[in-house]
């Protein structure tokens, strides 16, 4: 979940899986497979060889199955239309979508806690509806910004420069370790603030453990010590139309067993 340079991209196919294989300046291999269709992606060293990866991937194709298994049974929501009687998540609270269609500033209220109050011109389209709720989905997770930062920096013992939000179909966060700055998933705002915290901790950890190793793991017990049952939420939680995962990483699985 941090970023990293020399990065070589390229698509091959093992046991009749189509794969994508990146080779960056890591130590360890990391392979996710992600919803909602079980694209795989495998992430290497650069000196690992395609015979290596090849026996990697083939010892792993239990696990792929399995994965794509899960992905498979998981509710799914439709493509959203934006309109009345739709359901919508925020911070992991369903509501019922009430279109309001008026001639004044386009908007969403919350209503009665079980509502959300549409506010469109009466020709708007799906494409300015949806980016009206990515407007208001972003304001929400800014909002909450200041009190995870309260929260867990002194928990981590770590210092962030800034918190930004943006649009990420494979990540939920990410990080620049150098500058100090945080990225969180615009999809967040979806999902239940323990999902949040989760995915914060996380890298606010990276911030000063890189690498998914016995320190990262021991620097996140200690911070957020149910982080184990977050993770499992937010990746058990409803599909939503776009393709947002998080990252699977077997180094990472290895070391919680």
């Amino acid at each position: 979940m941090h970023n990293n340079q020399k990065v070589v991209t390229r698509i091959t196919k093992i046991s009749d899986y189509e794969i994508e294989a990146v080779r960056k300046d890591i130590k360890n291999i990391h392979l996710g497979v992600y919803p909602p269709n079980g694209r795989i992606r495998i992430s290497l060293p650069l000196r690992t060889t395609d015979d290596a990866m090849r026996l990697f991937i083939i010892s792993k194709i239990p696990w792929i199955k399995k994965q794509r298994e899960s992905f498979a049974k998981q509710e799914r929501q439709t493509k959203r239309q934006f309109v009345s009687g739709e359901s919508h998540y925020l911070f992991g609270k369903r509501y019922i979508l009430n279109v309001h269609k008026a001639n004044q500033k386009a908007g969403i209220q919350i209503s009665k806690r079980t509502k959300l109050n549409f506010y469109v011109k009466p020709n708007s389209t799906i494409t300015e509806r949806q980016k009206i709720f990515e407007n208001f989905y972003r304001t929400e997770l800014e909002k909450i910004t200041t009190d995870l930062i309260t929260k867990w920096e002194e928990k981590v013992g770590v210092k962030t420069r800034e918190v930004r939000i943006r649009k990420m179909k494979t990540r939920w966060g990410t990080c620049n370790s150098k500058n100090k700055r945080i990225w969180l998933n615009l999809e967040l705002a979806k999902k239940s603030l323990k999902c949040i915290d989760y995915v914060f901790v996380h890298e606010l950890v990276h911030l000063k453990e890189r690498r998914h190793n016995e320190r990262f793991i021991k620097i996140l017990d200690k911070a957020y010590p149910k982080w184990r049952q977050s993770k499992e939420e937010l990746n058990q939680g409803i599909l939503s139309y776009f393709e947002w995962g998080c990252k699977y990483n077997p180094k990472l699985k290895e070391l919680l067993n």
